[in-house]
């Protein structure tokens, strides 16, 4: 369900159908409060993360004058220096993991999320391969038996919060950031944050047209 363009918060400029998810990377502080707020939002067990955040080149200086702006220094070819990136599912226009599985567990919704079906799901992991992200997680897998029979469990990931932008929400991880590091709404109004912001979106070609297909370029 639509909800417009309700402004709830300043990461959060739109949900619904069409919205999408994407980090300004150059505002974490890799404070760890969207990891905090997803688990406490759908009561994910300890040792499971729906999102995370990683850290590239950890300790080291980026390129002079780029120290803060990590964006910039990838678009400019530069080294970002130590960046810290939220990552989780960024529900792809063109999901490799959609492509790859074998069951149809995975699904692009015609609302733009990319939803797993539990019940066709049976654990053989090609979507954990497919997805440049790392966003799918396997709770209970046995990779033992997953190596030979696909049975590591049902997938889970980031859902963007469905139930909770279908009542006028915003994802939890967003609506919680501290610095607005996590961006929802259109690719537009995502794009138009990021230039406003003087932010480069980080990402390289390959992965903007994984995420946006013929939206990324809005960001150009």
């Amino acid at each position: 369900m639509s909800t417009g363009n309700e402004v709830m918060h300043d990461g959060v400029m739109s949900t619904g159908e069409d919205a999408r998810i994407f980090p300004d990377v150059e505002a974490c502080i890799d404070c760890g409060g969207c990891v905090v707020s997803c688990k406490r939002t759908w009561d994910v067990p300890r040792d499971e993360q729906r999102i995370s955040i990683a850290t590239m080149l950890e300790g080291q200086e980026a390129a002079s004058g780029l120290n803060a702006s990590s964006g910039q220094a990838m678009e400019q070819g530069e080294s970002p220096g130590e960046t810290a990136v939220p990552m989780q599912c960024y529900h792809c226009s063109n999901a490799p993991c959609v492509s790859v599985c074998p069951t149809d567990s995975l699904i692009s919704k015609e609302n733009g999320f990319v939803r797993v079906r539990d019940d066709l799901c049976i654990g053989c992991q090609y979507c954990l391969s497919a997805c440049p992200f790392g966003a799918p997680q396997f709770p209970d897998e046995d990779s033992g038996v997953a190596d030979l029979v696909g049975s590591g469990g049902n997938m889970d990931k980031c859902t963007m919060c469905e139930e909770r932008q279908d009542v006028g929400k915003g994802p939890a991880c967003a609506e919680e950031c501290a610095t607005d590091a996590i961006l929802v709404g259109t690719p537009a109004q995502i794009s138009d944050e990021l230039d406003n912001r003087d932010s480069g979106t980080f990402f390289n070609d390959v992965a903007m047209d994984i995420i946006f297909g013929e939206d990324a370029s809005e960001f150009q």
